[in-house]
């Protein structure tokens, strides 16, 4: 499941056909060192003791494990990795079927740790969502979440097969353009990768990354999209499984169409939730005297928006989806989102200004947990989602999925519908109907759910402690509002930083109070 919302794809139309251009990996790898550049002379590293671990992957050809070092230099991109951060590449097949074969350049990321090299654990792989989010740049944006870990770890990010700078999905109208063309046009312009940019392969980059960053376990903190490649993870290397962190988690049991049922319900309720709020609280409130009003406002404006788009500022207009789509943006948020979200719908109903409601969920400080990413980033997701869902429905099915989705939410219903098409006409076959999550004889998991999440619901948190198996699975709850939960509540905060700073997960079943306690 994405972190945002579906790509507006393209209804049922022509066929994908389009020829495969096999020098586009080659072309990916070398851009790579764009980002990448060797530290100065004169540079002096803090003496530490660097870790080296006893079990390589097996299957791959030793040039890959044993052969092959992490050369971390400073980093030259993105701007906020200037200072601070290390860079490097890492050589992984691009199809682990051919491990002899052709290789990819996988991007990583690292902020050292700051305490003691005595009490250092190791590195922590964090995985920030999409798919597509890219860690080279997620880390540096999002470190004061995760600063409080680094007396004890070194916090290592990538940037995931397809994403960024490895070995990036071009969908456009030329091998350059970022923007979504289409199935064919992601053929034509990223047919080499394209079968291989799949969780069941980034997982198996993730187990050479713990490798080579000499580590014996795996230690990881999974968000959103990232708990599914974490629990698959989990599922190929049980062994391997140091201390997994899995918030936010995206249901395992569910394909895709339920997916997107599940998730247009949970952010139809969170909205009723906020307008519930907004006419007990806020005056004057854009959406009414509740819910029921609310849903009947909303149609009105998307009427509206629909016949004739409201100015955005910067030659922006926002049109009936945008709206849908910009609302969730807010309620993502959690109660950080709602003040302003009455404010910029007020702009919106009374004055046509759609400036505050686009802008809105990136002003509030918390853009951390704010759903929208850039274009490059919602081609990848759909290349990745596709990859791995196995689900090409025919055109009946689809339409019945389309009226279902619709009629799951009044208000984001008709926004969301488009997102059963993401892969109707996708040019390769996909992995499987739901992911493989079962991890017996893994260490404990610690699974954090929101009950108020509208992106990832809740039973989705319940499913994946199960899913993952008796004594893995180690549920904590927080009540809460928003999208994710860390650090936004306390409780949870602090049982998740003790469990990877000790190993001791929280009584399984614990309960945070929180927003919505």
């Amino acid at each position: 499941m994405s972190d945002a919302h579906p790509i507006r794809s393209r209804r049922p139309g022509l066929s994908a056909g389009a020829l495969i251009v096999a020098g586009v990996v080659l072309v990916a790898i070398g851009a790579v060192g764009a980002w990448l550049q060797r530290d100065a002379p004169g540079r002096s590293a803090q003496p530490r003791t660097e870790f080296t671990a006893s079990n390589p992957p097996a299957g791959l050809p030793t040039a890959l494990t044993t052969g092959q070092h992490l050369h971390w230099s400073r980093c030259t991109s993105p701007p906020l990795a200037r200072t601070g951060y290390d860079c490097a590449v890492m050589k992984a097949p691009l199809d682990y079927r051919k491990p002899e074969g052709r290789t990819i350049e996988v991007a990583l990321i690292r902020r050292k740790a700051t305490g003691p090299n005595a009490r250092r654990i190791g590195s922590l792989v964090l995985n920030f969502g999409g798919p597509g989010v890219s860690g080279v740049s997620g880390l540096p944006e999002r470190l004061n979440q995760y600063e409080p870990l680094l007396d004890r770890y070194d916090l290592v990010s990538f940037d995931p097969r397809g994403v960024g700078a490895t070995s990036p999905v071009r969908c456009g109208k030329t091998a350059d353009d970022t923007g979504y063309d289409g199935a064919d046009a992601c053929a034509e312009h990223s047919g080499a990768i394209l079968p291989h940019v799949g969780t069941s392969h980034t997982a198996r980059d993730l187990d050479l990354m713990r490798y080579l960053l000499g580590d014996e376990r795996l230690h990881y903190f999974g968000v959103s999209y990232g708990t599914t490649l974490g629990a698959v993870y989990a599922h190929l290397y049980p062994s391997h499984v140091g201390r997994f962190v899995l918030e936010a988690p995206v249901d395992p049991t569910e394909d895709l169409s339920e997916e997107q049922v599940s998730q247009v319900k949970a952010v139809q309720a969170a909205f009723d939730r906020f307008a519930a709020h907004c006419a007990a609280r806020i005056r004057p409130c854009p959406t009414g005297d509740g819910p029921e009003e609310a849903a009947r406002r909303m149609a009105r404006l998307a009427d509206r928006l629909e016949k004739k788009p409201a100015p955005a500022g910067g030659g922006r207009h926002l049109d009936a989806d945008d709206l849908a789509h910009r609302v969730s943006d807010h309620l993502v948020l959690g109660r950080d989102g709602w003040s302003p979200l009455a404010k910029a719908l007020t702009a919106l109903v009374d004055h046509n200004d759609g400036g505050p409601l686009s802008d809105g969920a990136a002003d509030t400080g918390s853009a951390d947990r704010a759903a929208t990413p850039p274009d490059d980033s919602r081609v990848a997701r759909t290349a990745i989602t596709c990859a791995d869902s196995s689900l090409r429905p025919d055109f009946e099915r689809l339409g019945r999925d389309e009226a279902r989705v619709r009629a799951a939410s009044p208000v984001f219903g008709a926004a969301w519908s488009s997102g059963v098409y993401l892969c109707y006409d996708w040019p390769f076959d996909g992995g499987r109907v739901t992911p493989q999550v079962d991890a017996d004889g893994a260490a404990p998991i610690l699974v954090v759910g929101g009950t108020g999440d509208p992106t990832t619901p809740y039973p989705g948190a319940r499913n994946m402690a199960r899913a993952l198996g008796d004594g893995v699975g180690v549920l904590l709850t927080a009540e809460e509002e928003g999208h994710g939960t860390y650090p936004q509540n306390r409780c949870v905060t602090d049982a998740v930083n003790q469990y990877l700073r000790t190993g001791r997960t929280p009584a399984s079943g614990t309960v945070c109070r929180g927003t919505m306690s």
